[in-house]
């Protein structure tokens, strides 16, 4: 059991022994729900590859074209995640033309005095606020998400530093809104309302789980990174695989997967705080105090706050349901049959491998029932909580 993640509170010299020991129970309880699993900053610590760790050196990363030369089934596929699609330029752009922007060419939104626009043309999409006297505009530089659920845009100043827009797009509204934890219904001034100004450290982390290579040697570099979350963001630089396989290829004739990270190797908890480097892990959530539906948003989080979870199972992991190299399954009887790996069917025995009992109430779509979708207001949309669980009739969201 690893004890990283707490070292702070551990080490405060104010907490009394009196306290330190209910400190010490209820660190326990929680360890118990939490056996091996750790923060996205503790992994990072280790020193074998973790997803948003920073390369040596970008000339480390073949891309997505050289990987689809041997894997060309998932590289085909990959592409067309949402994954895949979670980063675009949007200024100067030789894809503008089929993107998000472009077939929403002008977009509004106004809260009070304060009207936004986004008007895109065929180079660039310019952002402004106006509060009926004075008048803001910024080209706006990379759009974040691909609009199923939203999208939200950085830019520059003349300061050479990236802003926030104060709006997002929204797929349910289909137009802009605040975007989410950014609201300002009476902001101090134009400039405030416009935007929020994103430090060098934030920055990393936004372009770390929206895009690959985007940091190497501990240096951003946005003009040499891969768009979106490509092969070698979950596996790893494949420059020292590719030159190792070739040249047992040239040898042997045979190939044997050297120099590469395959995540599927990892044990249940690593594999769901594998996925939680960017969505989540149990502890970045407990650590950020982030708490109600927010939480939702954070799928590793939810499961593995699931009373079936227990110390982890091979069965519940992120990629036991959903393929990362495939779009998103959305049929939800899709995933009957990784519920029935674990549960017996309507009128089956239990075996050693299937103990947990049959459903009462239906022998389909379990998901919909014992993973409901949890509308998260500031996302201006409904996600399926993750925390498996009998649902109860006019229950709260149990945290």
């Amino acid at each position: 059991m690893r004890f990283w993640a707490l070292r702070p509170l551990r080490d405060q010299a104010w907490i009394s022994s009196g306290r330190f020991l209910l400190l010490g129970l209820l660190l326990v309880l929680l360890l118990s729900a939490a056996l091996a699993q750790l923060s996205t900053a503790d992994h990072l610590a280790e020193p074998e590859f973790w997803p948003t760790r920073p390369a040596a050196s970008r000339s480390e990363f073949v891309g997505a074209e050289r990987c689809a030369s041997c894997h060309p089934q998932q590289a085909a596929s990959q592409k067309n995640t949402a994954m895949a699609q979670t980063l675009a330029p949007t200024l100067d752009s030789p894809t503008l033309d089929s993107t998000l922007l472009h077939s929403h060419p002008e977009m509004r939104f106004a809260v009070g005095r304060y009207h936004y626009e986004i008007k895109t043309s065929a180079h660039q999409s310019v952002y402004s606020v106006t509060d009926g006297t004075r008048t803001l505009t910024a080209p706006l530089l990379w759009s974040f998400g691909n609009g199923h659920v939203g999208q939200s845009y950085l830019f520059k100043k003349a300061d050479g530093k990236f802003y926030e827009a104060r709006v997002t797009y929204f797929g349910t509204l289909d137009t802009l809104h605040f975007t989410p934890a950014r609201a300002l219904d009476a902001p101090k001034d134009l400039e405030e309302a416009m935007d929020r100004p994103v430090n060098a450290s934030e920055v990393g982390r936004c372009f770390g789980c929206h895009s690959t290579a985007s940091t190497s040697g501990e240096q951003f570099d946005e003009h040499n990174l891969i768009l979106g979350i490509s092969c070698e963001a979950c596996h790893g630089p494949g420059g020292k695989h590719v030159a190792a396989e070739q040249a047992a290829l040239a040898s042997t004739g045979l190939v044997g997967g050297e120099f590469i990270f395959n995540p599927a190797r990892l044990i249940p908890a690593d594999s769901v705080d594998f996925c939680g480097a960017c969505h989540g892990t149990w502890w970045d959530v407990k650590l950020s105090g982030v708490k109600g539906v927010t939480t939702a948003k954070s799928q590793p989080y939810r499961l593995e706050s699931s009373k079936c979870w227990g110390k982890g199972d091979a069965r519940l992991t992120c990629v036991a349901c959903h393929n990362p190299h495939a779009p998103l399954q959305t049929d939800a009887s899709a995933y009957d049959k990784v519920c029935l790996s674990c549960h017996v069917g309507a009128g089956e025995k239990k075996t050693a491998s299937r103990t947990a009992a049959s459903c009462p109430v239906s022998t389909k779509d379990c998901v919909t029932c014992h993973m409901p979708k949890v509308d998260v207001p500031e996302m201006h949309y409904k996600f399926t909580d993750h925390r498996i669980r009998v649902v109860r009739a006019g229950e709260g969201y149990p945290e």
